[in-house]
C-alpha cells in the first residue's frame, strides 16, 4: 500500500492523504486492505460485500470517452446486468447522450468529481463544490437531483474527506479488484485484462475497470460468461447498501 504524504504548510487543515491500495487476495479471497479497512469500518464507505456471497458488483471509471463505452453498454444490455459509471465533469460535458443512456439503461451514477482533483488537497468548501458541481452537470442531462456513490480521484482521500462525505450524504465506494488499465494506448489483448480480473475473483468483488481501454471492452463478455458460469450473480450498488442498512440499521452509513 502507498501512502502520500501532504505538507501541512500547504494545506493547513489537512496533513496527510492515503492512496487507496491492497495486498491482491489468492484462492478467491478478498484482498488485505490494513488499516484502510478499519478507517471505512469507522467512517462509512465499502469496498467489498463481506456477506461472503458470491455476488459481483461492476463498477467503471468514466474520465473521458474514448470510443468504448456504448459497446461496454450493448454487452450489458444483452447480458442484463446492472453497473455504476463513476463519471467526471468532463466526461458529463462531452458525452452527455452516453450519460443518458447508463441511465436510461437503468445503470446507476457515480460521482467521480468535476475536476477529478485531490481531494486531500481542498479544503471542505471546495470539496463541497467538487461534489455539487457535478451533481448539477448530471442533473441538467438526466434530472437526477444527487449521485449517492463517490469516488474519490485515484483512490486518494484520508479520514477527514470520508467524515466531510458522509456529512453531505455521500457514500464512499472504493474496490478490491483492479489493474493497471488505464492506459489508453497500452494494448495488450482481451486475454490479459480477462486473465488479470480472472485471477483476482473472489466473492463480493467490487471490481473497477477504465472504460478508456479497449481490451477491457473486448474482454467484458468473456468475464460475463465466465462468472456466470461459476455461479457469481451480478448485483447493483444500491443493492449491497440498502441489504446493509436492513441488516443494520443503526450503522453509520
Amino acid at each position: 500500500m502507498i501512502i502520500l504524504m501532504i505538507c501541512s504548510l500547504i494545506v493547513p487543515n489537512v496533513s496527510y492523504a492515503y492512496g487507496w491500495g491492497y495486498k491482491k487476495g489468492s484462492n478467491n479471497q478478498p484482498p488485505e486492505v490494513g488499516k484502510y479497512g478499519e478507517i471505512l469500518e469507522q467512517h462509512g464507505g465499502y469496498y467489498f460485500d463481506p456477506s461472503g456471497e458470491k455476488n459481483i458488483y461492476l463498477t467503471f471509471d468514466n474520465g473521458y470517452e474514448a470510443g468504448y463505452t456504448e459497446g461496454i453498454l450493448d454487452v450489458l444490455q444483452e447480458e442484463e446486468v446492472p453497473a455504476t459509471f463513476f463519471v467526471t465533469g468532463h466526461y458529463v460535458r462531452s458525452a452527455p447522450e452516453i450519460i443518458k443512456r447508463i441511465v436510461d439503461d437503468g445503470h446507476l451514477l457515480g460521482n467521480h468529481s468535476y475536476h477529478h482533483p485531490d481531494f486531500t488537497g481542498l479544503t471542505k468548501e471546495k470539496f463541497k463544490q467538487e461534489l455539487s458541481d457535478l451533481d448539477r452537470a448530471v442533473e441538467k442531462l438526466t434530472g437526477i437531483e444527487k449521485l449517492h456513490y463517490l469516488r474519490p480521484p485515484r483512490g486518494v482521500f484520508n479520514e477527514e474527506t470520508i467524515k466531510w462525505g458522509n456529512e453531505l450524504g455521500y457514500i464512499h465506494m472504493f474496490w478490491s479488484l483492479a489493474f493497471v488499465d488505464w492506459h489508453s494506448d497500452q494494448k495488450k489483448g482481451w486475454e490479459s485484462a480477462y486473465q488479470q480480473v480472472v485471477d483476482q475473483l473472489h466473492p463480493g468483488a467490487i471490481i473497477l475497470l477504465h472504460t478508456v481501454n479497449e481490451d477491457n471492452a473486448q474482454a467484458l463478455t468473456h468475464l460475463i460468461k465466465e462468472f456466470k458460469q461459476q455461479g457469481y450473480t451480478f448485483k447493483s450498488l444500491d443493492d449491497l447498501v440498502f441489504e446493509d442498512i436492513l441488516l443494520d440499521p443503526l450503522g453509520k452509513l
